[in-house]
């Protein structure tokens, strides 16, 4: 199924079709060239799209998590609680394996697990209607996460202040808004005019096609960039602010975003120019130590030596490092935005006053 809107807040990345039992997304493989949604049925085609990053981001695998353990577990025919609540645990463990770093896929899993315990003396249809009702929710409240990070990653930036981000963390990797984006898309509604460098994030480039696709589309000024121009753009005075995002947040501030990330750290810190992490409560692991204890998955060598090119690119027997993820240490962070404020170091203890405020304890 394609789709020709020309609205970016029009494209949701991640939908439910309850009746006909199945998960629609974007997949952002293809994009810019197309626009394509698929419908997804099976827990295999649900695993491959998060695996293969069809549906990809933080967040919006958190929602694809969601949604996927539902149908599940609609699917389950066990009428009693404790042979339907064994599936449900082979499903959760199956679908847990598809990304071993985003922390969220295994938080959305562990709230839809919570939500089947919680109500597990009801009957086996009302537990799958919890469920459904709990995925709903897990979607709406990232809507007002993401739009909560960009009013308080507003009052970090100026009208015509010129802003580098790294991948994608928009509106195709949540609900709305995006995270890193989110300040972009809400300074963009109050005439901020900023000007965006979209670093193209090799190697699956999600920055040359979907930062700088979404950006484009919703009107804002953006130039991408090789991966290797942001110190030349840095030096030059136009960037006067970083904002990622991530998929894990260590206790101590340490944070694991797409490959690259902790380079462009470096050189914000080495230009003075204050380095951004957006990152919903979701993603912050207070029990993850320090990023030494974050794992990081290697993927295909083929995305580095020839999925984007006509012919193979490198010598046929060469070695390939391909890690999706690394590290940004905590001392090249100037704060982590959350939907409930802005943290500063030292994190241990910032970080811990974030969870307080969203437990309502101050």
């Amino acid at each position: 199924m394609t789709n020709t809107t020309k609205n970016v807040y029009d494209l949701e990345t991640v939908m439910l079709e309850d009746a006909t039992s199945e998960m629609v997304i974007i997949d952002q493989t293809l994009l810019p060239s197309e626009t394509v949604f698929l419908r997804l049925k099976t827990q295999k085609e649900i695993w491959e799209a998060i695996y293969k990053l069809r549906v990809r981001g933080a967040p919006a695998i958190g929602v694809a998590a969601a949604y996927g353990i539902y149908l599940g577990a609609k699917a389950i025919k066990a009428l009693e609680y404790k042979e339907f609540y064994t599936d449900f645990i082979s499903l959760k463990k199956y679908l847990a394996s598809s990304r071993p770093t985003a922390v969220n896929l295994f938080w959305a899993l562990d709230r839809m697990d919570e939500c089947v315990k919680r109500y597990k003396e009801k009957t086996v249809e009302d537990i799958k209607f919890e469920l459904l009702k709990e995925a709903h929710k897990i979607k709406e409240e990232d809507t007002w996460v993401c739009r909560s990070i960009g009013e308080y990653g507003l009052t970090l930036l100026k009208p015509d202040m010129g802003i580098l981000t790294h991948c994608n963390a928009g509106q195709l990797a949540t609900s709305k808004y995006g995270t890193a984006l989110a300040p972009i898309y809400v300074g963009q509604e109050k005439g901020y005019n900023l000007k965006v460098f979209a670093d193209e994030t090799r190697p699956l480039l999600q920055g040359a096609r979907l930062t700088a696709y979404e950006l484009n589309k919703a009107g804002v000024d953006v130039t991408l960039i090789c991966d290797n121009m942001a110190s030349a753009v840095m030096k030059n005075g136009w960037v006067q602010g970083v904002f990622v995002g991530c998929d894990r947040v260590a206790a101590n501030g340490d944070t694991a975003n797409k490959i690259g990330t902790s380079g462009v750290a470096i050189l914000a810190k080495n230009y003075n120019i204050p380095f951004y992490v957006c990152a919903p409560t979701s993603t912050i692991d207070l029990n993850c130590a320090s990023g030494k204890d974050i794992c990081i998955e290697e993927r295909n060598p083929k995305e580095v030596t020839e999925m984007w090119y006509e012919k193979r690119m490198a010598p046929k027997d060469v070695k390939v490092f391909n890690p999706a993820f690394d590290v940004t240490d905590e001392k090249f962070i100037t704060g982590i935005i959350t939907e409930y404020g802005i943290a500063k170091a030292p994190y241990n203890e910032s970080l811990k006053e974030i969870f307080k405020r969203k437990r309502g304890m101050v």
